[in-house]
């Protein structure tokens, strides 16, 4: 009975912790935040298009009610890869954007963000006149607007942002809320800890 006792506290700490690491109902951002963030930016800023994307970022954040939020990102890739000059890297524009896959990695899940879909592009179908045509879609998931200046300030400031704008030639973003999902993250964490609990219990006798 005690290693159950055990157990079953352990398995719910985890998953209080889990939950409060994962977030999705903060605090809003205030106006002085979001200046202090935007300032931050705005000194990384060194191309027309750098205060540019920064522009529309402030006003992404401009109305913030603190909840998660998923980004969609439509992406086509450049002929070749077209970095700055200075810069010792090859002209292949998905190699690029790998480098930047793997270096987003640990700026997203510090802050509770994630990617939550990545597909290329497998055929045409409903295809208007003047239709881009775009290499693969992805979706990420956010903590909040916080948590996405956050990582935005970080890629900046260890210059990781270099290979997306590198290997994309065009892109469209904007944010989405889920009205039906089957992804349901913590859902599926506690039911590994159910699991992982379980067996703990069993070996335990």
């Amino acid at each position: 009975m005690t290693s159950a006792i055990v157990v079953t506290a352990a398995a719910l700490a985890l998953y209080a912790v889990f939950v409060f690491w994962y977030g999705g109902k903060g605090r809003p951002l205030d106006s002085d935040e979001t200046a202090r963030y935007l300032g931050a930016l705005a000194a990384c800023c060194r191309t027309e298009q750098d205060r540019d994307v920064l522009a529309q970022v402030g006003e992404l954040v401009a109305q913030d009610d603190g909840r998660e939020f998923i980004m969609h990102n439509l992406v086509r890739y450049r002929a070749r890869a077209a970095y700055p000059p200075g810069y010792d890297f090859d002209d292949d524009p998905r190699k690029a954007d790998q480098r930047y896959g793997r270096a987003i990695l640990w700026p997203l899940l510090r802050y509770g963000n994630h990617p939550v879909f990545i597909a290329p592009r497998s055929g045409r179908f409903i295809d208007p006149d003047g239709a881009d045509q775009w290499h693969y879609v992805a979706m990420v998931r956010y903590r909040s607007k916080r948590d996405f200046l956050r990582f935005a300030l970080m890629i900046e400031r260890k210059d990781i942002a270099v290979h997306k704008w590198a290997a994309i030639e065009k892109t469209h973003v904007f944010p989405v809320r889920p009205l039906v999902s089957l992804i349901l993250v913590r859902t599926a964490v506690a039911l590994v800890l159910v699991i992982a609990g379980a067996l703990a219990w069993r070996l335990a006798g």
